[in-house]
């Protein structure tokens, strides 16, 4: 009965149903599973002590971190294991909703009763008692919405259209096919209106993330390198005006420079965090045994946790780390590259080097290599549903894997 159960699956059927990517997954659990012990780690001094009652009550309970992120890692999986499960093509049409919720979901963030401020910044929403930012759900909207569009370049298109000479606008609209521009004004409208809300919430990392994301897609597609020099011209130019004409991210830099111009006020942070990457040495001071998780450096467990990597685990365990991020890095790439259609090519490369941004950005922040961003380290930085969000991500991956084996298709 059971083979002839599954003669009667469609190919389609047969393909999504195909073996996972098994290295890919044992290095997503691994890394979760470090992340856990770090977060458990790094937590349980500023959980006890109930630092901020006012945002997050505690109740002087160790351990309450860390249950929250376990309780949440345990939710993403499960999530991964049943988006690893739907055959891949169907996040095609699922884009559209994806980015349209996310669109909607950062937009409630300006009503009275949902938005939820915090640090200067307005950008979580609270539904149903669950606190979260939508720019999360934005980053994989913008890549599903890219890839699915994109991916239909080569073979769904069709030729070129036909515009009439004889008017100024035909004249002007055939001018802008020709170098691709015409192809480009949907996704640009997409990429202003979701980084223009962003902008609005004092988000800079979320739209950094985005704009990564975005742009990698759109260079695996095979866009011409002219726009990326056009785009990288026109985004830089903006950075060295908001840098340049904004208070607050003048002082960032002036403080990234050098932290000791004001040791106890913004340069308080880089500096314990260098003090932490510094006092571990070469082989840690032991799991558990950090003397800057306690009430010394702020968002130890957050932003900040891989500096207590580094103290805790020392220069030999932060590279393990860091090497296991990059195996999964470069795993993701090679799922990406043995796809088998260009939808599960581009969708991969904007997971994956959302991913790989996210902990070189993390990383050179904790190490003052850069100017703080805000940006949190995947599977290991305190957040439950950006944790979730990102397994769910990883379970999109393993879909593609799936199909691994099967005969490419446009």
């Amino acid at each position: 009965m059971a083979r002839k159960a599954k003669r009667d699956l469609t190919i389609e059927q047969q393909l999504a149903r195909g073996p996972i990517d098994l290295p890919f997954l044992a290095l997503v659990m691994l890394l979760t599973a470090i992340g856990l012990i770090m977060v458990l780690s790094a937590s349980y001094a500023s959980a006890m002590y109930n630092l901020t009652p006012n945002v997050t009550n505690t109740g002087g309970d160790p351990l309450y971190y860390f249950k929250r992120q376990f309780g949440f890692a345990l939710l993403g999986l499960g999530a991964m294991v049943v988006i690893s499960k739907i055959d891949y093509q169907h996040f095609r049409w699922m884009s559209v909703f994806a980015l349209g919720a996310s669109i909607v979901l950062m937009l409630l963030v300006f009503v009275p009763g949902f938005g939820r401020s915090g640090g200067g910044a307005q950008r979580w929403v609270n539904i149903f008692g669950i606190r979260f930012q939508p720019s999360e759900i934005a980053k994989v909207g913008v890549i599903m919405f890219f890839s699915a569009g994109l991916s239909k370049r080569s073979s769904q298109l069709g030729p070129p259209k036909k515009w009439s000479k004889r008017t100024f606008t035909g004249r002007m609209a055939a001018r802008m096919d020709r170098i691709g521009l015409l192809e480009l004004i949907p996704y640009g409208v997409v990429l202003v209106v979701v980084l223009g809300i962003i902008a609005l919430q004092h988000h800079m990392s979320g739209m950094i993330l985005i704009v990564v994301a975005a742009a990698s897609v759109l260079f695996a597609s095979g866009i011409s390198l002219g726009w990326f020099a056009a785009g990288g011209t026109l985004v830089a130019g903006a950075l060295l005006w908001i840098i340049t004409k904004t208070e607050y991210m003048t002082a960032r830099i002036d403080i990234w420079q050098d932290p000791f111009k004001d040791p106890r006020g913004d340069g308080f942070q880089p500096i314990q965090s260098m003090t932490s990457i510094g006092s571990g040495g070469l082989l840690g001071v032991g799991l558990g045994n950090s003397r800057q998780k306690y009430l010394f450096l702020p968002e130890e467990h957050n932003d900040y946790i891989f500096a207590i990597v580094c103290e805790e685990l020392g220069m030999v365990g932060a590279c393990v780390i860091m090497a296991l991020f990059a195996l999964l890095i470069i795993r993701g790439y090679w799922l990406a590259l043995h796809a088998r259609d260009r939808f599960g090519t581009l969708l991969l490369v904007g997971i994956t080097s959302l991913m790989a941004f996210q902990v070189f950005f993390n990383i050179g922040v904790v190490t003052n290599f850069l100017p703080p961003t805000g940006i949190s380290l995947p599977f290991f930085s305190y957040g439950g549903t950006a944790l979730a969000i990102q397994l769910g991500e990883m379970g999109m991956v393993l879909s593609v894997s799936r199909q691994i084996a099967a005969p490419k298709a446009e």
